[in-house]
Order: C-alpha cells, then structure tokens, then sequence
C-alpha cells in the first residue's frame, strides 16, 4: 500500500502538481494534514496560488483524499471542497494500518505522540511547522511531510518543497524542486 502524504498547499496548485508528478501518483491514499486552500496574512501568495483550480484537483482526484483541518482552513473553504476538513483529527484504518491526522496547530506533536501511542496508532501524520521530518516513537512512527509551498525548515539543506510517501512501512521525504529522495 503507497499512501502520499502532503500539507500546507495554501491554494498552490502548482505545489500539488509537483507532489503528484514527482511522489505521489500511483497512491492508494493521499493524506493532506491541513492548510489546504489559504495562504494567510503571514505569507504572500506562492507562485502557482490557485485555490480555486486546486480545490477542483482534489475534488476530480480518482484517489482517495483525506484532510485534517489546518488552523489555515476556514468554513468558506469547506464550501468548495468535496472532501471533508475534519478536526481536530482525522482516524483512518486502512488494511489494518491505523492512522492519526492532525495538522498540528491545536496540539503540538509531542502531545500528540503519547495520545497516538495510546490509541495504538501506527502512523502519526502532522504538519503546521512546514519542516519534513521522520520520527519513531517504539512501534508508532510520526511523520510531518513539510510543504509544497513555504518552506521554513531552520537546516537550509532541508529548507526546500517536499511531500512524503509511506509505502510497505518504509517513509520517504521528497525534494519537488529536484525530485530527489531526501536523506532525514
């Protein structure tokens, strides 16, 4: 089973065109942790910002998409979305994979981790800090797939586009400028 995972599009279409050719194509599940459509008062518009024509992606996708809502998703967005911006968390079960989504704004990762660890989760997927990581806590591994748009990781070499794919237990992190596979 391949699942994409990607988070803080922020209406940039042109960052989910990238995950989709270089990752994501060929999922059996794309998992978007939240900020979906709207860039905020924080940052410009991206080139590519286009919520409208990206919520028109995500509504045509013949994969599965599950979003958790981001602290940038409003109601308004849910207007034109097909799929639901479910808070705080998304749970999913898929071929007995179990599967926590948050976007990561409500609860920070570290409280999420023991909740999850808790609940027997196998798959933590946050996002909000716009930093791709990797992290295993005993059984449960926690991933945060960056973003497409605004990249704020402090390590420039990490300070790039990225999405992430689970497939057969194994995380990767991917660079959409380069396409290459990202070593965390």
């Amino acid at each position: 089973m391949k699942i994409g995972i990607i988070a803080d599009t922020h209406g940039n279409l042109a960052g989910w065109d990238s995950a989709m050719e270089v990752a994501l194509s060929g999922s059996d599940l794309i998992v978007h942790c939240g900020d979906v459509l709207y860039h905020g008062p924080k940052f410009a518009p991206a080139e590519g910002y286009d919520p409208m024509a990206l919520a028109g992606r995500i509504n045509a996708s013949e994969t599965p998409v599950l979003i958790a809502r981001g602290n940038g998703d409003s109601d308004v967005d849910q207007l034109v979305l097909d799929v639901p911006l479910q808070s705080p968390y998304v749970f999913a079960q898929v071929e007995g994979l179990r599967i926590l989504v948050a976007h990561g704004h409500i609860q920070p990762p570290e409280e999420l981790v023991p909740l999850a660890q808790r609940w027997g989760i196998d798959l933590l997927l946050t996002g909000h800090s716009h930093v791709p990581s990797v992290a295993r806590h005993g059984e449960l591994v926690h991933v945060n797939p960056g973003t497409v748009t605004y990249p704020l990781a402090p390590d420039e070499a990490l300070r790039r586009r990225t999405c992430a794919v689970w497939e057969d237990g194994e995380v990767a992190h991917f660079d959409l400028q380069d396409g290459r596979r990202l070593a965390l």
